[in-house]
């Protein structure tokens, strides 16, 4: 069976991939900060016959995704690494005159290092995998401008040019960033807690994911409403 990391694992996208992947077959070794969510989370997945490995920990922990990239070795291999956990840099977001620094680090150290880290730790895997595949969670932020979003779009905008010099320096993988628009997560309510308005589930932005590992286009950035109108 392919065996893929998936961080941030324990609610949201990530949570609604695990359970996608896992109806198809996959092994799974899940990360989140909070155990008990990511327990659950696990629980869950494994209903699917699937070998889950949960790892609860901070991806900023270099000895933490070592332990991920052990428990997919474990498993067998590593065929897919997805960098969906994120930090926001402050809770509600704020105007850059007001963005505490070390909110920014924290952003730029989860969302851009420890992204890169994973993968490195990966690689030697997803190199020998028939189609060793990263995905990378990016944002509408990281190309567009909008209040209070610049610390976090800024680091979604770092890691979208990681994930597309690591398409050309590994050209036998495949890297993907993948926008997946706003989607009703944890994540947007402690961003912008005052918004209440509808947003789309996430179990229903995941399947323009598995299209890119049916499909696999070239490396480069995607957004999930285009993915999703591809494949009706």
């Amino acid at each position: 069976m392919p065996v893929a990391i998936i961080t941030g694992a324990s609610k949201g996208l990530g949570r609604a991939l695990a359970g996608a992947l896992a109806a198809r077959g996959w092994d799974l070794v899940l990360d989140a900060r909070t155990p008990e969510p990511l327990k659950e989370t696990a629980a869950a997945v494994a209903s699917h016959a699937t070998r889950v490995e949960a790892r609860p920990g901070d991806v900023a922990d270099a000895a933490h995704r070592a332990e991920l990239v052990a428990a997919a070795r474990g498993l067998g291999g590593c065929d897919l690494v997805v960098n969906n956990a994120s930090a926001l840099g402050a809770e509600p977001l704020v105007r850059l005159a007001e963005l505490p620094l070390d909110g920014l680090r924290r952003a730029l150290e989860v969302n851009v290092v420890a992204a890169l880290g994973l993968v490195q730790e990966a690689l030697p895997l997803l190199r020998g995998a028939r189609a060793g595949s990263v995905i990378t969670v990016s944002s509408d932020a990281a190309a567009e401008a909008y209040g209070t979003w610049g610390g976090y779009g800024a680091s979604k905008a770092a890691l979208d040019h990681l994930a597309a010099v690591l398409g050309e320096e590994e050209p036998g993988l495949r890297v993907w960033a993948v926008d997946p628009g706003d989607m009703a997560t944890d994540l947007y309510a402690a961003a912008v807690p005052d918004d209440h308005g509808p947003r789309p589930d996430p179990a229903g932005v995941a399947p323009a994911f598995l299209r890119l590992l049916d499909a696999r286009p070239a490396s480069g950035r995607y957004t999930a409403t285009a993915l999703l109108e591809e494949g009706r």
